[in-house]
């Protein structure tokens, strides 16, 4: 059975093209991970500011050691899809601070899925 984890991540309306460059240019990068399935980015079309960086694994060992190995874990100082609170996917916030102003973990397991034929 897959699950999902959902990083809600607090990102203020200037900031949101920079957002999604951070994104940008680690594309691909999470695919490289085993036990990964899918990857997206969901940007608000209205006004709110919570962006959804949306992944699905394996399982949640296969979570975990992408987690440990972007510094994220107990004690990493990262948040997951966030960096230091700064969105994208790990690493330094870019120059001029963080793009992002929080972040927060969503947790799913995926109950029943159907996809278009």
């Amino acid at each position: 059975m897959s699950i999902v984890k959902i990083n809600a991540i607090t990102v203020p309306a200037e900031r949101a093209d920079m957002m999604a460059a951070r994104f940008a240019a680690r594309a691909g990068e999470v695919g490289k991970s085993a036990g990964f399935e899918e990857f997206q980015l969901l940007r608000p079309d209205d006004d709110r500011t919570t962006w959804l960086v949306y992944t699905r694994w394996a399982d949640e060992a296969s979570f975990q050691a992408w987690m440990s190995a972007q510094g994220m874990g107990p004690g990493g100082g990262g948040q997951p899809g966030g960096g230091q609170a700064g969105g994208g996917h790990g690493g330094p916030p870019p120059q001029g601070g963080p793009v992002a102003t929080g972040s927060e973990l969503w947790s799913f397991l995926v109950e029943q899925r159907e996809a278009a034929p």
